[in-house]
């Protein structure tokens, strides 16, 4: 197996942060329990699956556990000081997403801009929701000045849902898409991608249902905003996707027809993913008839290299033909013509 890949969607968890989150009585997340993580563990699981480079983020909880915005603005400090620490000793093996305090945007901006500036993040990661606040809501236009003014890229993260779990639905299982789905729901809907197209938004799981029910939400957000749902499908497919635990036989025809050419980037969700998992969704990618070896190489390594220069470049998909390009936007075009004349005789 070769050793190219670079991972966008692979997770550490700090001591100082288990830490944090022994104290508080929090040992599990999305419905599994937290399981065990250290550099040397993260290289062996990278050796065995053939991956060069991992771009490491906290999951979910984040500092959203911490009602205390100091607390959790420190905490946050120390999360993203222990990550630029691990990257600078290994800059070709680790990168790091910046943990931020949201639901606080005044702390959160304060330490997207001293993580990008001066502690060299690669990005930010930001959970679909934090505290039942949802990331693209009104008020968090200080944050995305900060992103936009660096380009940055922006790694969304479910966490649970801001509601009772159901007994019997593991979040991690069910749940998380939906969070993911309704925060690229508001940064569309609430004018967030386009008053900052600089940002990179890397929707995490495939986008949650993203693809599958684009066009739907587009002729929601066109009934709420009167927006074109040609615009508003066009800022949904313009989201990155990383295929953790989505590159399967029923996700990826979806996936790969919905995104934007080169916006499908390798992910593997370890340790929360077990290594078992990450091996059944590499096969699945590496088996799916629909892709050819350039576009499998996009996803491993490709994409991303573009988003993340430092870890070198590599060879990108060739671009779809024009020809196949004009048709499908005019299939799109009469489809969602017709579906808005029948919305607006409702």
């Amino acid at each position: 197996m070769a050793s190219d890949r670079i991972d966008v969607h692979q997770h550490l968890i700090p001591p100082v942060y288990r830490q944090a989150l022994d104290a508080n009585g929090i040992a599990a997340a999305g419905g599994r329990d937290l399981p065990d993580w250290s550099p040397q563990s993260a290289r062996e699981m990278m050796a065995g699956m053939g991956i060069a480079s991992a771009v490491l983020s906290v999951s979910t909880p984040g500092t959203a556990f911490l009602g205390d915005r100091t607390e959790a603005a420190r905490l946050a400090r120390a999360v993203n000081d222990y990550s630029a620490e691990l990257a600078a000793a290994a800059p070709q093996t680790f990168g790091f997403f910046a943990t931020l305090p949201m639901p606080d945007v005044t702390a959160a901006a304060a330490e997207a801009a001293r993580a990008l500036d001066t502690l060299g993040a690669d990005g930010v990661v930001l959970l679909g929701n934090a505290r039942g606040v949802y990331l693209g809501e009104e008020g968090q236009d200080a944050l995305f000045e900060v992103l936009d003014d660096r380009r940055a890229v922006a790694f969304v993260h479910p966490a649970d849902l801001p509601g009772p779990v159901i007994p019997g639905v593991l979040p991690f299982a069910a749940d998380f898409l939906l969070d993911t789905t309704r925060a690229a729901y508001l940064l569309v809907r609430n004018g967030i991608r386009e008053r900052y197209p600089n940002i990179r938004f890397v929707l995490s799981h495939g986008g949650g249902f993203v693809p599958y029910a684009s066009h739907r939400m587009a002729l929601g957000i066109f009934t709420q905003t009167g927006r074109s749902p040609l615009d508003v499908l066009g800022e949904f497919a313009g989201f990155y996707f990383d295929t953790a635990l989505s590159s399967s036989a029923a996700a990826l025809p979806t996936l790969l027809t919905f995104a934007e050419p080169g916006h499908v980037l390798f992910g593997s969700d370890w340790p929360f993913a077990p290594e078992a998992a990450v091996q059944y969704f590499e096969a699945g990618l590496a088996e799916y008839p629909g892709c050819d070896d350039l576009t499998r190489q996009a996803i491993r390594r490709g994409n991303a290299s573009a988003l993340f220069p430092r870890f070198g470049a590599a060879p990108v998909a060739a671009p779809e033909p024009p020809l196949l390009t004009r048709l499908r936007r005019r299939a799109r075009t009469r489809v969602f013509r017709a579906v808005a004349k029948a919305a607006n005789r409702r």
